[in-house]
């Protein structure tokens, strides 16, 4: 099988979703030490981690549902909930707020709409915040779609954001 997070996504409401998430299991591996694993590729494959999900890979290894909506859960990595087409990582950590991070993070709130943790509502944007991005010489910095974007402000924020359409 391809690589799923090469692949476009699809609906869970496709006919052959329920294929795929076998596929992915087949791929993978069906034991505990693989779920891990099972769980990135579906969500790489359908964006998220859905319910339907949970239960046929449930049906498929034998390991509860429970269990399985633990580990996604617990796993940043792993949404449960969908996405935007483009997810922003805000960094808060001090050294990007010190540089303007509070300044620029008001005005990423104000351009989306949205709160951290929510989506636009044009299902363009979610926007996520984290402790840490790892490049605090260049902030403040946020990542879309793990592409760094550092030394910003509130000014430059649109002509970024413009780059995701």
């Amino acid at each position: 099988m391809e690589n799923t997070a090469n692949q476009q996504k699809i609906s869970y409401d496709h006919p052959d979703a329920i294929g795929e998430i076998r596929n992915i299991i087949l791929d993978t591996g069906r034991s505990k030490d693989a779920l891990i694993a099972v769980l990135k590729k579906v969500a790489d494959r359908f964006g998220y981690i859905s319910n339907i999900a949970v239960q046929e890979i449930s049906r498929q290894t034998s390991i509860s549902a429970a269990e399985i909506f633990s580990v996604a859960t617990f796993y940043r990595m792993l949404p449960t909930t969908q996405r935007g087409r483009h997810v922003i990582e805000f960094c808060e950590s001090l050294p990007c707020h010190v540089v303007g991070g509070r300044e620029l993070y008001r005005a990423l709130v104000d351009q989306l709409g949205v709160q951290a943790g929510e989506t636009s509502a044009d299902g363009r944007f979610t926007l996520l915040t984290t402790s840490c991005l790892g490049v605090c010489e260049v902030g403040p910095v946020l990542s879309i779609d793990n592409n760094i974007h550092g030394n910003l402000s509130a000014e430059s924020l649109a002509e970024i954001l413009a780059k995701y359409g």
